[in-house]
């Protein structure tokens, strides 16, 4: 089999320039590096970085850099099952700390294997059906979850109403075009006041903490979000896009609700968070570990 870095680079066709136009506002986006033969820009007006817009073209034509085959889910099912079972919990806690609405459906969005549910069973058993979680280009059946809230699927395309969810290492895979598809089905899933936390290296976090987070082939890391940037993706339909302090790798859309509600800082939420949420978090086997991670976590990178 053909090396996929091999096939996609010999077929891009643009010469690299130091400026091009921004593929998310228009404006001049400027060469940034450039990671396994692979340029990226970077626009100063909404602090976009992205691929060579040739090599997102492809992307969007289906060309994928990274084919998410078998291959591809042998190397990532076991760091899909490692933050299932820590860091995912952990966002998952805080997402539903932060919702202002009680949740009544979590959603998570692009799942993986769906091990994230597997951890979710383990510790909140008595709330585990709740939850649930959706895969667009889901692995073999022997290697992923076979519990019945894991759902083959594009977003799109699934026929329920969430309050609250994660998106763990997806957004970073997508194009503008890709991105904005996301926003438009999250939008016909979700009800007032619904919250979901994105976790994505920010522009911030690329620049200061771990510039070799551009990954074209390997992770697929095609682009990198910031809060103005997905504000232009997410606030066309109807999101709010908010940034949590301390953390340069996660942010949250919610939907409008109460005003009251979603006027008090997402930090703050967690003291006054709604009953129905701290429940599901306080499991009658478990106790109150998912409570105690989620307001810690939420509290730890402040």
């Amino acid at each position: 089999m053909q090396d996929p870095q091999e096939d996609v680079s010999s077929q891009l066709i643009s010469v690299a320039s130091d400026s091009v136009g921004c593929l998310l506002c228009g404006d001049a986006a400027f060469s940034m590096r450039k990671v396994d033969g692979v340029d990226y820009y970077e626009c100063p007006a909404c602090d976009f970085v992205f691929a060579d817009p040739v090599f997102i073209e492809r992307v969007d034509q289906g060309m994928a850099s990274r084919e998410y085959d078998q291959d591809y889910w042998a190397s990532e099912l076991a760091s899909a099952r490692q933050r299932s079972y820590g860091s995912s919990l952990a966002r998952l806690a805080e997402a539903l700390l932060y919702c202002t609405v009680p949740v009544n459906k979590f959603i998570d969005i692009g799942a993986g294997p769906g091990y994230l549910l597997d951890a979710v069973h383990a510790y909140l058993p008595s709330s585990s059906d709740v939850f649930y979680g959706v895969e667009k280009f889901p692995p073999s059946e022997e290697c992923a979850t076979d519990n019945k809230n894991y759902i083959r699927a594009d977003l799109s395309d699934v026929e329920m109403k969430f309050e609250c969810g994660v998106c763990v290492e997806v957004i970073e895979h997508l194009t503008p075009k890709m991105a904005k598809g996301l926003a438009a089905s999250l939008a016909k899933v979700s009800l007032p006041g619904s919250l979901y936390l994105f976790n994505t290296g920010l522009t911030d976090y690329l620049r200061f903490e771990d510039p070799g987070y551009l990954d074209p082939f390997r992770r697929g890391h095609i682009t990198c979000w910031s809060i103005k940037a997905a504000s232009r993706v997410f606030e066309p339909h109807g999101f709010v896009v908010r940034p949590l302090v301390g953390k340069s790798w996660a942010f949250v859309v919610e939907m409008p609700g109460v005003p009251e509600r979603m006027e008090v800082p997402l930090a703050d939420r967690i003291w006054t968070a709604e009953v129905r949420n701290t429940e599901l978090l306080r499991d009658s086997k478990m106790g109150d570990v998912m409570y105690i991670l989620g307001r810690e976590s939420a509290r730890a990178y402040r």
